[in-house]
C-alpha cells in the first residue's frame, strides 16, 4: 500500500527498523533533507494519530520537515502497523511513550544527526505520550502537538470530561468483563483477542456501547459531524490505509484498562525550560485537550489556534496545517 500523501521527489526516504527497550521492533520511515550527509542535522520524531500508521499523517509531517532541513522519522507505535508485538491492535500508554524515546535512540545513532538537536512532533492521540516522554527524556529538546487528544481523559472521562462516577464504574466493569471473555476464549494462547471501541459510549438506557469496527462500511446520512470528519479521512481514498486500525478494525477490547490506570502528561511541568507548542483547530471538537495541557504546562509554552480548521484538517490539509510555524518553532529551538 502506498503512502496517502503526495511524495516529494527530491526528499529521500528509507524504511528503517529499531527496537525499544522492551525488545519490540519499531518500524519507521526516515525522511532525509537534501545534502543531509554533509553535516550534522537537527532531527524530529513524529507519530500519530491514534490508530493511524506512518503512511498517513505522520509521514506527511515528516516529509514536510525534511523538506525544511530536518532529518525526520515517522514511526508506527508498538503492536500497530508494521511494528512488532505479538498481540495486534493493542494501545499501551507506557509502551507508546517508550516508543518516542526509542525513536530518539535510533536517530542518535545516525552519523548525520546532532544528538543535541532532536525534537518530537505528535499528532492527535499520540500527543499525550509525546508530552509524557518529553517530561522524562531530556534528550527531547522541543515538543509540538497537532490536534491533541489526551487519550486517558478521553477514554475514562468522556467528551469534555463529562462522565459521572456511575458511568466510569460501568466502563471499568465492562472492560474488566472483557478480560474474562479473552480468558475463556484462550486468547493468551491464540493471540486472538476480542476487539472493541477504545472510547466507549452509552446508549439511551445507559448501557455501554461497543463494536468490533470503529466505522461502518457506509456512514449513515444523519451521522454527527465528528464521525463524518473521521470517516472522510480514514475510510475514503483521502486517507485510507490497509494497516491503519482506524481504517479497518478496532483496538483490543481490553485496551482502555491501561488508560484508566495511566494519566498522561502528569509530568508536563518537567518539560520546562524546553519549549512546548500546542496546535489546535478553531472548530476542532478536541480543542479543549490542547487548552487543558497549555493551562498546566510551564513556560515556555504556546497555544496556536488555527482559524477555520477542525480536528481532522490538521492531519493532511496543507493549507491549514501551520507548517511555517512548526518549522520556525523547531528551527529556533533545535539550534
Amino acid at each position: 500500500m502506498t503512502k496517502t500523501f503526495d511524495i516529494y521527489e527530491n526528499i529521500a526516504s528509507q524504511n528503517v527498523r529499531f527496537k525499544n527497550r522492551f525488545g519490540i521492533e519499531i518500524a519507521g520511515d526516515l525522511y532525509l533533507p537534501e545534502g543531509y550527509d554533509h553535516q550534522k542535522n537537527p532531527a524530529i520524531v513524529v507519530s500519530g494519530p491514534f490508530g493511524a500508521v506512518k503512511e498517513q499523517a505522520s509521514g506527511l509531517y515528516a516529509q514536510e520537515f525534511a523538506k525544511n532541513g530536518f532529518v525526520a522519522l515517522a514511526f508506527d507505535p508498538s503492536f500497530t502497523g508494521e511494528s512488532g508485538g505479538a498481540v495486534r491492535n493493542v494501545a499501551e500508554p507506557v509502551m507508546f511513550t517508550e516508543d518516542y524515546s526509542a525513536a530518539v535512540d535510533y536517530l542518535g545513532t545516525l552519523p548525520y544527526v546532532d544528538r543535541e538537536r532532536i525534537g518530537a512532533q505528535a499528532i492527535c492521540g499520540l500527543s499525550g505520550m509525546a508530552l509524557t516522554a518529553a517530561g522524562a527524556d531530556m534528550r527531547i529538546k522541543a515538543v509540538a502537538t497537532a490536534s491533541m487528544y489526551d487519550m486517558s481523559k478521553s477514554m475514562y472521562l468522556g467528551y469534555m470530561n463529562s462522565y459521572t462516577d456511575e458511568q466510569k464504574a460501568k466502563l471499568r466493569e465492562h472492560v474488566s468483563q472483557q478480560r474474562w471473555v479473552d480468558v475463556d476464549n484462550g486468547a493468551s494462547e491464540t493471540g486472538k483477542y476480542r476487539l472493541g471501541y477504545h472510547e466507549l459510549g452509552f446508549d439511551e438506557k445507559g448501557h455501554v456501547v461497543t463494536g468490533e469496527s470503529l466505522f461502518p462500511e457506509n456512514l449513515p446520512e444523519d451521522a454527527d459531524p465528528v464521525s463524518k470528519a473521521f470517516f472522510d479521512y480514514y475510510c475514503t481514498p483521502r486517507g485510507y490505509h490497509e494497516r491503519s486500525i482506524n481504517s479497518t478494525a478496532a483496538w483490543t477490547a481490553t485496551t482502555p484498562m491501561a488508560f484508566y490506570e495511566f494519566p498522561l502528561y502528569h509530568n508536563i511541568k518537567d518539560i520546562s525550560p524546553r519549549p512546548i507548542l500546542l496546535v489546535a483547530g478553531e472548530n476542532a471538537h478536541s480543542r479543549y485537550h490542547s487548552e487543558e495541557a497549555y493551562a498546566v504546562a510551564s513556560e515556555p509554552k504556546e497555544l496556536l489556534i488555527v482559524p477555520n480548521a477542525d480536528h481532522v484538517d490538521l492531519y493532511d490539509q496543507k493549507d491549514k496545517i501551520p507548517f511555517d510555524k512548526l518549522v520556525s518553532f523547531f528551527t529556533e529551538n533545535l539550534k
